[in-house]
């Protein structure tokens, strides 16, 4: 008996369904492989957030602030660590809260993100007051002179009397600006004042600018510092410090949008 063959037609069909389930298999493996490796990249941004929260816990201080990076580890993460105050209406407390995040690209390039919260403590009214002042950008420029010229009739002295004193030691800012609490240290000790005293004159304008925004230049005590306006809400700091959190807290909300 004569064995019979498969005809073209059963074989294209067999072909096909063979390409089918082929196919099948090659997606499964495909898609295992994506979802591997983008398990893989979102340990290793988790890693990096984790990382610097636990940096975030460990510090022995912190403030509103905004960080961001990428990782040295993982050059293809990138970071950002924000510390920001918010208002929690349930306990009418504010609180300093830690937000940690890492990004990637996924294998279908789009973009994932990790992010990690931690609440780090809560504030007083009195630190959440410090934190406004803190957060101004503190001007200087009232107390820096730009000539000679204005520095003597500052000091209501002579353009020979300023040479004098830059001989004796008094310091200007790097552009040559003259700064009015070492032109009066000057001028309270007659142009000698003591090695001392010559240590604790304003060396730059950034001195100076931490020396106003700590309260060791300018006005400094509690009185002038209540009568002060905060220029984000229009109010002095005496009427902020009567307010409640709440109120204080929409007051910062309205002026952020």
């Amino acid at each position: 008996m004569r064995n019979k063959g498969f005809s073209l037609a059963e074989v294209a069909m067999a072909l096909i369904i063979l390409a089918l389930i082929s196919s099948s298999v090659l997606v499964v493996i495909d898609r295992c492989v994506s979802s591997v490796a983008n398990s893989e990249k979102r340990m290793k941004a988790f890693e990096v957030a984790r990382e610097n929260m636990e940096n975030l816990l460990a510090s022995t201080s912190v403030k509103e602030s905004i960080e961001y990076g990428r990782s040295e580890q993982y050059p293809d993460i990138g970071w950002q660590t924000v510390v920001e105050t918010f208002y929690e209406p349930v306990t009418a407390r504010m609180w300093l809260r830690g937000v940690c995040t890492a990004e990637y690209n996924d294998p279908n390039g789009e973009q994932q993100t990790v992010e990690l919260t931690s609440w780090l403590t809560d504030l007083t009214k009195d630190q959440l007051l410090q934190i406004v002042k803190q957060d101004e950008e503190v001007d200087v420029s009232a107390e820096l002179l730009d000539t000679v010229e204005d520095a003597a009739e500052y000091a209501g002295v002579d353009f020979e009397t300023i040479e004098e004193w830059l001989q004796n030691g008094m310091l200007t800012t790097e552009d040559g600006s003259f700064i009015k609490p070492n032109l009066d240290l000057y001028k309270r000790s007659n142009g000698n004042p003591s090695e001392e005293d010559k240590k604790l004159q304003v060396t730059s304008e950034a001195d100076l600018k931490e020396r106003k925004k700590s309260g060791e230049a300018g006005s400094s005590d509690e009185q002038a510092w209540q009568d002060e306006i905060d220029p984000k809400t229009g109010l002095t700091y005496g009427e902020l410090q009567e307010m409640d959190f709440s109120e204080i807290w929409d007051l910062l909300q309205e002026q952020r949008r």
